[in-house]
């Protein structure tokens, strides 16, 4: 089942001599449970990228699709409301709100919607993020790696159709990095997440199911064997 299509995404800054064309022509797909890595260079088009997919930034052209409903077809409110409850997001700089603990932090997302959290559920996020013994800490009790765990358990609560992580080691250590990748590679196993990732880091990518390069805003495809291609 196909949960994310792109298809022939532009998206231009500015006009004229100082027009950038940050995506170019971007076309590619993403079926059920798939983990995808996007990889490029600083100002390659791939942050900008997620933000399309995301609904945080409109392109110039093109189309996106997210469980067969087209993000830019809605009006704006519809289109708030479809990413609240269908698209999971992991930063890179954790944006947890410090007042609330881990758990109340997890189900966050939840609350904002009117929901009432599965205490099954929150229990079972817990035990896979290994923070069940945390679950009452506030996040300045808790390290870099920690806090990006809960970052990862509040994406997954609400269980969206496509998780879309922005460099999520990006502010981690080299054992911390590897544990949140390891993670994210287990919940989309566990839950049939759909998860696209970008990053610099080409050592974070050899355990996704797909490996996508965008440079100067085109984007290609090189498939699963990402480390031969990368090497």
């Amino acid at each position: 089942m196909e949960i994310l299509k792109v298809q022939n995404l532009c998206k231009t800054y500015g006009k004229g001599e100082i027009r950038v064309d940050a995506l170019k022509n971007v076309s590619f797909s993403l079926k059920k449970g798939e983990f995808a890595a996007v990889i490029g260079e600083s100002g390659s088009g791939k942050s900008t990228l997620l933000n399309c997919i995301g609904a945080l930034d409109v392109p110039t052209a093109g189309s996106i699709t997210v469980d067969r409903q087209d993000l830019f077809s809605m009006r704006e409110e519809e289109r708030t409301v479809f990413r609240r409850r269908s698209i999971g997001f992991v930063f890179q700089s954790f944006q947890l709100v410090s007042e609330l603990n881990v758990e109340q932090n997890i189900v966050f997302p939840l609350l904002l919607d009117h929901r009432r959290p599965d205490p099954e559920a929150v229990n079972g996020i817990l035990e896979l993020l290994g923070l069940t013994d945390r679950r009452r800490h506030l996040p300045a009790q808790l390290s870099g790696g920690q806090q990006q765990r809960v970052a990862i358990g509040r994406a997954l609560i609400t269980r969206p159709k496509l998780i879309l992580a922005d460099e999520p080691t990006g502010n981690l250590d080299s054992r911390s990095s590897r544990d949140v990748m390891a993670l994210l590679l287990q919940a989309s196993r566990r839950y049939q997440q759909t998860i696209l990732m970008i990053t610099h880091n080409h050592n974070l990518v050899s355990s996704a199911d797909r490996v996508l390069q965008i440079t100067d805003g085109i984007l290609k495809d090189l498939g699963g064997s990402a480390n031969e291609k990368l090497s």
